[in-house]
């Protein structure tokens, strides 16, 4: 399967790349990039030197739909809607890694991004690329919308929970610690080294656009509407989410309930793993374990002062929360085993 990257000079172009690079049924044939056309890939991404020789290159369509069998679109929110069409149009598949395409309600985009979605008819096609939720789906489609970072963390973490009908849908409260590198590779004041260090500052505090996509993905499997308050915060680190999701049990529950609820839907899912130990650091998911790892651990308490499940959850922003979960899919579209390609364990101590 030939694979072409477009938008692939920043953080997540150049995970794909790690990824895909190593990946033994793809070839990765064409990389485009604006700003870096006609540099090696390594000079921009030092990480895979000695790995290709490959250069960025223009964004030609011509090109792409002679060299290409499925693109990968890593460009700004905004950059792709116009852009996928033309792609599908020549025949290939797409898998999306920005917002342009998740949400199915095109008011949404309005709402949370500023602007009015210039393909509505497009939204309903495009599968919600979560495997864990989606799978089937996935394997069936043309046009695969990968999830935002966030919203992988805080949906992974709610959805046994919410498909079980264990707590209150309309009172969720989400909060998120999250690395620099989900700001992308063009700095800012606020992602400035000597502005982030050292600092735990939340930001869009209400209103994030993420919002969107976590309750259109819970409201769906409780068949009700779910309501949920989202804010992340920018940490000290570089890769890695954490989620610390609170929610309030309809009536009282018991660790046996959150068990079953956890294992009877990530039982056998490749990529999902349940953390609650009572030995060691490292009793409840964090996002240092899952560093460089395409796993999503999930993990939980029980607060019967206040009558309140706390539930952890925890990725690497840059592999479950964007280019490893595009792989995933991209297996899942090819009939591949969903985990060829992205079998590997984080690293102990980072």
């Amino acid at each position: 399967m030939r694979i072409g990257i477009i938008g692939g000079s920043g953080y997540v172009g150049s995970e794909l790349l790690r990824l895909l690079l190593l990946h033994p049924e793809v070839e990765v044939t064409m990389v485009t990039s604006r700003q870096s056309a006609g540099e090696f890939v390594f000079n921009v991404h030092p990480n895979l030197r000695g790995l290709t020789q490959l250069k960025f290159v223009p964004q030609d369509m011509e090109q792409l739909k002679v060299n290409c069998d499925v693109v990968f679109t890593a460009t700004p929110h905004g950059g792709s809607v116009n852009l996928v069409p033309k792609l599908l149009d020549a025949g290939l598949k797409v898998i999306d890694m920005s917002a342009d395409f998740r949400c199915k309600n095109p008011k949404d985009y309005e709402t949370y991004y500023g602007w009015s979605h210039a393909h509505p008819e497009m939204l309903k096609e495009a599968a919600y690329g979560l495997p864990e939720l989606h799978r089937e789906e996935i394997k069936k489609a043309k046009l695969v919308a990968c999830p935002g970072c966030m919203a992988t963390s805080a949906i992974l973490g709610l959805a046994p929970i919410v498909k079980a009908g264990l707590i209150d849908n309309s009172k969720i409260v989400v909060d998120l610690k999250v690395g620099s590198s989900g700001g992308g590779s063009k700095p800012n004041l606020a992602s400035h080294h000597p502005e982030r260090f050292s600092g735990v500052r939340p930001y869009q505090v209400c209103g994030h656009r993420h919002t969107a996509e976590v309750e259109q993905e819970l409201s769906a499997l409780a068949g009700e509407s779910v309501k949920i308050a989202f804010t992340p915060h920018a940490v000290n680190m570089v890769r890695g989410i954490l989620a610390t999701i609170h929610a309030w049990p309809k009536q009282p529950i018991a660790s046996k309930d959150l068990w079953k609820a956890l294992r009877g839907m990530y039982g056998s899912e490749p990529f999902v793993r349940l953390v609650k130990y009572l030995k060691g650091p490292y009793q409840l998911p964090d996002p240092k374990i899952v560093m460089g790892t395409n796993f999503c651990d999930v993990g939980f308490e029980i607060d019967e002062h206040a009558n309140r499940l706390i539930i952890f959850s925890a990725i690497d922003n840059m592999t479950k929360g964007a280019a490893g979960q595009g792989v995933q899919c991209l297996n899942l579209m090819m009939g591949l085993d969903e985990s060829t390609g992205l079998k590997s364990t984080g690293f102990h101590p980072v």
